[in-house]
C-alpha cells in the first residue's frame, strides 16, 4: 500500500481528539512529556492542552514549559509546527496535586470545570524510597483532589488514571480488573495529614505491611479511590509496567532520567556495578514510553468513540508476548557497551548475577566497596573530591528496590488492550503502534546507550573514539589484574602447601619419636 493510499485511510483516534480540551497532570514527567509531544506532532486539531504545573527549584510553571519545548524531545515538532504554535496549543495552570484543592485559583478552577473534556492524571512521585507522608499526599490525596475536581466538570467525557502494573504485588497474575486497596485510603490520608512527619516515618513499616515500598502502597490506595468513583465518573484505569526509553518516535533511546534499566545500563557500562543479586532466568515487564503513550491514546478512543464502557481497566504490559530474561538483558547490555562505550569507565564492564545473597554480599565488599574506598583515597590525596563511595551508596539504595522485583515474578493479563489493537485500521496501526512485532532488541539497546551518552551523561558522539581507546586500555588492565591475582593466589597456595607439608611431616616425626620412647 502506498503512503498516498495510507493517508486516505481515516485516523479515527486523531479525529476523536478534534476540538476537545485536555487537562494533564504529571505533564513535566517522563511519560507526560512524551504524551504532550505525541499530541502536538500527531493530533494537529486537538483543542487546548492544559498542564497542571507547580513551581520547582525557583522556576515558575511557564519557565518549566519553555524548557520542555526547547528540549531535544520536541525538536521534530518544533520544526514541524514552530515554537509559537506549541505555546498556542499548550498552556500551564498553576497548581499542585499534593495541595488542598490542588492549589488552584478560583478563576482557574472555574475555567477548567467549564472547558475540559478529558483528564489524564499521571502526576505521582516515582521514588520508591519516598517518605510515606509525602507519597500519600502526592499519590493518594492528589488523586482524591483530582476526582473532586472531575466531579465539578460540566463536559467531562473521560478521566484516565495512570496507575502502575506493579501496585497489587500480592497478585502473581494481575487481571484487568479493580482490586481492593490494602487499607482505607481515606483513613490513611487523614492519618498522615494530622501526624507529624517523624511519627509517620516511625510507623511506616507497620503501615506498609507486606508492601516493599511507599510507591506501590500509595498507588494501590489511589486505585481504591478511583474504583470508588467509577459509578459516578467516566473513568478508566491504565496500568503501564516498567516504562523505559523511547523505542521509535520521536527520538529513539531518549529518556530524561536514570531510573530503572537505564541506570543499571549506565552503572554496568561505567564498570561500577559488578554484581547483582538476581535470578538470571526471571524476567520483568517493560514498555517503551512511546508504546505506553500510544496505548493511552488508543484506550481513550476505545472508551469515548467505541463506547466500550464495560472495559474500565487496561494493563499496558508486554510480557504476554515478549519475555526477556535478566540474563539476556545483561548480555545485551554488555555487548552494546563494548560497541558504544561510555566515557571514563572506571573498570572494564563485567561481573555477573548471583543466586546466593552471601556470594553477592562478598562480591559487593570486594568489587564495589573496597575499590570505591581505594579510588576515593587516591582522589583525596591528589586534591580531588571523593565520589566513588557516594556513588556506591546510591547503587546500594537502588539494589534494595531492584532485588525485590528481580527475585519475584509477576505476569499480566492484557486481553483488553489486545482487543483495542484488533480494532485498528492500517493507518492507526502505523501511527499508534502498540505491539513489538518488529523490535530488534540489540538495536534498541544501542539506541538507548547512545541517547544516554548524549542526553543523560552529556557525552557527545565525537568522544566515542577516545572512549573506545580508553575501553581497550581498561580491558588490558582487567586482564593483567586477573593474571596477577591468580598468580598471587597460586603462589600463596604453593607456599601454604609447602608450609603445611613441613608442619605435617614435623608433627608425624614428633609423634613417632614420642612413641619410640
Amino acid at each position: 500500500m502506498t503512503s498516498m493510499k495510507m493517508e486516505d485511510i481515516p485516523d479515527r483516534i486523531a479525529e476523536m481528539f478534534d476540538g476537545r480540551e485536555i487537562l494533564v497532570t504529571g505533564g513535566t514527567g517522563f511519560l507526560g512529556k512524551v504524551m504532550i509531544e505525541k499530541f502536538l506532532r500527531c493530533i494537529p486539531n486537538v483543542g487546548k492542552i492544559h498542564l497542571l504545573v507547580r513551581p520547582k527549584k525557583g522556576k515558575d510553571p511557564k519557565h518549566r514549559l519553555e524548557e520542555i519545548f526547547n528540549s531535544a524531545l520536541f525538536e521534530t515538532v518544533r520544526n514541524q509546527r514552530g515554537l509559537e504554535a506549541l505555546h498556542n496549543t499548550v498552556s500551564v495552570v498553576n497548581g499542585d496535586v499534593s495541595l488542598p484543592a490542588l492549589g488552584l485559583s478560583t478563576e482557574d478552577r472555574k475555567m477548567l470545570c467549564e472547558r475540559i473534556s478529558i483528564i489524564y492524571h499521571a502526576a505521582a512521585t516515582v521514588r520508591f524510597d519516598e517518605l510515606l507522608k509525602r507519597a500519600v499526599l502526592l499519590n493518594t490525596r492528589g488523586t482524591k483532589n483530582m476526582l473532586e475536581l472531575a466531579n465539578e466538570m460540566k463536559h467531562l467525557e473521560l478521566f484516565a488514571h495512570i496507575s502502575t502494573a506493579y501496585c497489587h504485588l500480592e497478585e502473581k497474575v494481575l487481571g484487568e480488573k479493580p482490586y481492593p486497596p490494602p487499607a482505607d485510603p481515606h483513613k490513611i490520608i487523614k492519618c498522615v495529614e494530622w501526624m507529624d512527619d517523624d511519627v509517620v516515618e516511625a510507623m511506616t513499616e507497620k503501615i506498609l505491611g507486606n508492601f516493599p515500598n511507599t510507591y506501590a502502597f500509595t498507588k494501590a490506595l489511589s486505585e481504591g479511590l478511583v474504583e470508588e468513583a467509577m459509578p459516578h465518573l467516566p473513568i478508566i484505569i491504565l496500568r503501564p509496567s516498567i516504562v523505559i526509553p523511547v523505542w521509535k518516535e520521536p527520538l529513539p533511546g531518549w529518556t530524561d532520567n536514570i531510573n530503572g534499566p537505564t541506570g543499571l545500563l549506565i552503572g554496568a557500562g561505567k564498570g561500577v556495578i559488578r554484581t547483582m543479586y538476581c535470578d538470571e532466568h526471571g524476567y520483568a515487564d517493560y514498555l517503551p514510553v512511546d508504546i505506553a503513550v500510544n496505548a493511552i491514546l488508543a484506550c481513550s478512543w476505545n472508551f469515548i468513540s467505541c463506547n466500550e464502557n464495560s472495559k474500565r481497566v487496561y494493563n499496558l504490559t508486554s510480557s504476554n508476548e515478549f519475555k526477556v530474561s535478566w540474563r539476556e538483558i545483561i548480555e545485551l547490555g554488555r555487548k552494546v557497551t563494548e560497541k558504544v562505550p561510555l566515557n571514563g569507565v572506571v573498570w572494564y564492564p563485567g561481573g555477573s548475577m548471583k543466586k546466593s545473597r552471601l556470594m553477592h554480599n562478598i562480591c559487593v565488599l570486594f568489587f564495589h566497596m573496597i575499590p570505591a574506598y581505594f579510588i576515593d583515597t587516591i582522589l583525596f590525596l591528589v586534591g580531588y573530591k571523593p565520589v566513588m563511595c557516594r556513588v556506591h551508596r546510591r547503587i546500594q539504595k537502588g539494589f534494595e528496590v531492584f532485588e525485590y522485583y528481580a527475585n519475584n515474578q509477576w505476569d499480566f493479563d492484557n486481553e483488553n488492550l489486545r482487543k483495542v489493537r484488533s480494532k485498528f485500521n492500517a493507518r492507526e496501526r502505523r501511527n499508534y503502534q502498540i505491539d513489538g512485532d518488529d523490535m530488534n532488541m540489540e538495536a534498541y539497546f544501542e539506541a538507548c546507550i547512545r541517547a544516554a551518552r548524549i542526553y543523560i551523561l552529556n557525552e557527545t558522539p565525537d568522544t566515542l573514539p577516545a572512549a573506545r581507546r580508553h575501553m581497550r586500555v581498561m580491558w588490558w588492565v582487567d586482564v593483567i589484574t586477573h593474571v596477577l591475582f591468580f598468580a598471587l593466589l597460586f603462589y600463596t597456595l604453593c607456599s601454604w602447601s609447602e608450609t603445611f607439608k613441613a608442619f605435617v611431616v614435623g608433627g608425624l616425626a614428633t609423634v613417632a619419636n614420642a612413641m619410640s620412647n
